[in-house]
């Protein structure tokens, strides 16, 4: 398996709605981004969680099966 990472400077996830950020309907606007964002990741079987710090910005660990992860040299 691989990971990969995002990271921003941002306000980051409460606490509070950690646990649900990635169900349909939660969230500020329309509830399907990070929801349709998990589904299409499952389909090639790679996982993502958040595991930012409130206050500090949102981190979202992306696991890569090794099947579907290739290097490409520069």
């Amino acid at each position: 398996m691989s990971s990969n990472i995002y990271i921003d400077n941002g306000a980051g996830i409460p606490e509070d709605e950690k646990k649900g950020v990635f169900k349909r309907g939660s969230g500020k606007n329309t509830g399907l981004g990070l929801f349709l964002i998990r589904e299409i990741l499952s389909i090639t079987d790679i996982n993502i969680i958040e595991t930012g710090t409130p206050g500090k910005g949102v981190r979202f660990e992306m696991t890569v099966p090794d099947l579907y992860f290739r290097k490409c040299d520069p």
